[in-house]
Order: structure tokens, then sequence, then C-alpha cells
């Protein structure tokens, strides 16, 4: 009697062929059976361990692109809050100072709007890293650290020492 379904992995065939993933608790080099997140992401060869490598370092070069996109509309945002009119301006005396700290308002709950979404995308982000650390093998290992030694050369115009934890 077979009782390999019953104990929780029996999910984890792929549909096209008998092999199964091969999850490691422990470091490892074998890249056998190897799924990396998804059990359609799987590791055939050679060329796929490849493939997927390149796949893991421009993932996690991206993570670097997000955070300086981030930083950039934080620094554009801060630049047009600036401009704007405050409550001791001119301007503001020459039109109805309800109407312009409307526009302040406004304009603050939309910076926050779009700062929340950067983070939230930053935190998705970085725990699909964490997921992709967590395979345990030492290849997709050295990959997310290529990608973010590639990323911070490419995208990180600000201190290293910011994103060294999952979120």
């Amino acid at each position: 009697m077979d009782h390999h379904d019953h104990m929780g992995h029996g999910g984890m065939d792929m549909p096209s062929s008998g092999s199964k993933c091969n999850m490691n608790m422990l470091f490892t080099w074998d890249t056998t059976d190897l799924c990396i997140i998804f059990p359609q992401w799987h590791i055939y060869s050679t060329f796929s361990l490849f493939t997927s490598l390149i796949g893991v370092i421009v993932l996690t070069a991206g993570y670097e692109f997000v955070r300086e996109m981030s930083r950039r509309y934080e620094a554009s945002t801060a630049e047009y809050m600036n401009k704007l009119p405050s409550d001791d301006d001119d301007l503001r005396e020459q039109s109805s100072s309800l109407w312009a700290g409307r526009n302040v308002a406004d304009a603050e709950k939309r910076q926050k709007v779009a700062k929340a979404a950067f983070y939230a995308v930053q935190v998705f982000y970085s725990f699909f890293i964490m997921l992709l650390f967590m395979t345990y093998n030492g290849w997709v290992m050295l990959a997310v650290a290529v990608g973010a030694f590639v990323g911070y050369l490419g995208f990180g115009n600000s201190s290293a020492t910011k994103s060294v934890a999952c979120h």
C-alpha cells in the first residue's frame, strides 16, 4: 500500500513527468530535481539551471531597481511639496486659504498612497527573494548575491546598509 500521497507532498509531482521536486532543509549544491519556489520552475538540465540562475540574478537586481524608483519618487515629491505654497506664503493670501490648504492635503494623501504602494511592492519582492534563498541550494544563493551586487552597481545610489533584512 502506497502512503506517499498521504504524507503531504503528493502535490509536488510535475504534471508531465514522474520526477518530484526535491526539497532540502539543509545547505546543498545538488540540483537533482531542484524546484525553485514553484513546482513548474523545475530544474531538469544544466541549461535549465543556467537560465534559472540568470533569471534569479535579474529578479534580485530588479529589487534594487524598485528601491531606486521609490527613492526617486520620494525625492521628486519632496521637491514638489516644497514648491507648494505654505500657510504663510503670499500666494495663499491671494487665493482662498481653504482651497490652497486642500490642494496641499490632497497632494500629501496621494504621496502617502504612492509611497505605501512602493513599500508593499518592496516587501513582497523581498520576501520572494527570501524564498529563493530558502531553497538552501548554494547555486541559487550565489545567484541571489550576484543579483544584489549587480543591482546595487546599477541602481544603488544610497547606503548599502539599508537592505540586509527581508523587510
